[in-house]
């Protein structure tokens, strides 16, 4: 019979690269290891690891209960988890994904009056997943997506809780500064500065560039907005950010927000849960404490 031992001897075994590896993690000595697994393999009636030399290689039946492994075993540790929590009388730890850069400085504003209303909730910020954003939800990785680009599916709920435009930001000396909105020709000679996203997932080319079959001179990656703003202000780039988040940083950087288009480019912000926390009050709260800030500047009117 298919056991949670099995799954976690699977995924250390690959993580580590060894038996003996693996025993050493789990606890468990490399004989009771090896016996606990052949008796599996008998029992499904194929192999699980094709055996060379010293060396261990999945099946491709390998391969699937490794997928298993990396969906379930997660849902075992969050249940482990709030049950620990529930005997420690506390509610836990909302564990929050971002797929969205720039909205870091807006979650720490609403993350300052949550912790305030919620002192047995703890917050876990995540920037990187397994399987994606949707696949964190899904592998219970995380508990609220924040997204620009939610994907409905059967079993997750999506709150839209702010619009924003998404806007081009040139330096004091760039020729394009007084320009009332920017067509995709216009950034053909130009180094375009993001955050280190792929180019599926940035709006800039595929809202406004890449349906005009236009790519910029050069793109550059930078990962921190104060870094990437100083670099457009000195000249060496332009930029795609939210319109809000450049009137946040108006003070600090000579730079200017300008329109992608003449009707611009409109986005939400939405908040992505599993339907089934949809109930779990201090989910719940942060999401109505969200939409309550959700009176950002910068949306397309």
């Amino acid at each position: 019979m298919l056991d949670r031992v099995h799954l976690s001897i699977i995924r250390e075994v690959e993580r580590l690269g060894s038996l003996t590896a693996a025993a050493g993690e789990l606890c468990l000595t490399q004989s009771a290891l090896s016996h606990s697994m052949r008796k599996l393999e008998d029992h499904l009636g194929t192999n699980i690891w094709f055996r060379e030399g010293r060396s261990l290689r999945l099946t491709p039946a390998g391969q699937y209960l490794l997928a298993i492994a990396n969906r379930v075993l997660p849902q075992f540790t969050l249940a482990e988890e709030r049950f620990r929590q529930f005997a420690r009388g506390e509610r836990g730890t909302l564990r929050i994904g971002m797929e969205c850069h720039p909205c870091n400085q807006w979650l720490m504003k609403i993350a300052s009056a949550y912790l305030a209303d919620w002192p047995d909730v703890d917050l876990d910020v995540r920037q990187k997943f397994q399987f994606g954003g949707i696949g964190a939800l899904f592998g219970h990785e995380i508990d609220m997506l924040v997204t620009p680009d939610p994907l409905y599916k059967t079993g997750l709920r999506f709150v839209p809780v702010f619009d924003y435009e998404q806007v081009l930001v040139v330096g004091p000396d760039h020729p394009l500064r007084n320009a009332s909105f920017v067509t995709p020709l216009q950034l053909a000679e130009e180094t375009l500065i993001t955050y280190p996203v792929e180019i599926e997932r940035l709006d800039i080319y595929t809202q406004f560039l890449l349906p005009a079959g236009i790519s910029p001179k050069r793109h550059k990656l930078i990962e921190t907005t104060d870094i990437m703003l100083q670099m457009v202000a000195s000249g060496r780039g332009v930029a795609a950010l939210p319109r809000w988040l450049v009137e946040e940083y108006d003070s600090k950087f000579d730079v200017e927000p300008i329109r992608l288009g003449k009707k611009g480019v409109a986005k939400q912000i939405c908040l992505g849960i599993r339907e089934s926390d949809a109930d779990i009050d201090y989910i719940h709260a942060f999401v109505d404490m969200a939409l309550g800030h959700s009176n950002v500047k910068g949306g397309v009117r």
